[in-house]
């Protein structure tokens, strides 16, 4: 294959800004992957987080309870997908709520882990993730001065964890404000890594 050119793959591409929103920087990103990936020929899914009813969990009962219809259709479009697209912006340093609720209904163990094997019990190898993040904040100052560490907790203690791998992320930092051409320039980069199924 060629640099521009990937073998199909099925992407399941998740949207986690909470506000569902078309007019916000996450959905454009998402959309211009898309747009890649579907004329590179790749299957795709998607999943908008903030059109979705994603209850809170109140307790180890609720984990451990049988899923619901909805939950165990989002745990199909995982086991359906190869590579897994999650892009959310970054607020008080972390992902949304929205996100991290999404994330404690659906890899619930059983389905994402062995909860008797809880060093390498991952019940989902086989699936590459890019997890993309927008910041208010310079890109450099999040990964120097704060260290990542909520990027790093994602990657290491939730998909890892579960088996997803590799974990790749792409960050897109000063956001607010940034100009035409510097916007034109994160969707084109996206819509490259669509056509990359990457």
């Amino acid at each position: 294959m060629t640099a521009n050119h990937a073998a199909p793959r099925r992407i399941l591409i998740i949207e986690g800004h909470p506000d569902p929103s078309r007019e916000r920087l996450c959905h454009a990103l998402a959309e211009s992957y898309r747009e890649g990936a579907r004329n590179a020929g790749h299957e795709l899914r998607t999943l908008i987080l903030g059109d979705l009813d994603i209850p809170l969990l109140g307790g180890r009962s609720d984990w451990e309870a049988p899923a619901s219809s909805a939950i165990h259709h989002w745990q199909d479009d995982l086991l359906w997908a190869d590579h897994v697209v999650l892009v959310f912006p970054l607020w008080l340093g972390d992902m949304p709520a929205l996100v991290k609720a999404f994330l404690e209904q659906v890899l619930r163990p059983g389905f994402a882990f062995n909860p008797a094997r809880m060093v390498s019990g991952g019940l989902l190898t086989g699936r590459s993730v890019r997890v993309v993040v927008t910041m208010g904040m310079p890109g450099w100052l999040y990964v120097t001065w704060f260290g990542a560490h909520s990027l790093r907790s994602l990657k290491r203690n939730i998909l890892r964890f579960v088996g997803f791998g590799p974990v790749r992320a792409t960050l897109f930092g000063m956001v607010e404000g940034a100009s035409a051409a510097r916007r034109r320039g994160w969707i084109d980069k996206m819509n490259r890594l669509g056509r990359l199924g990457r």
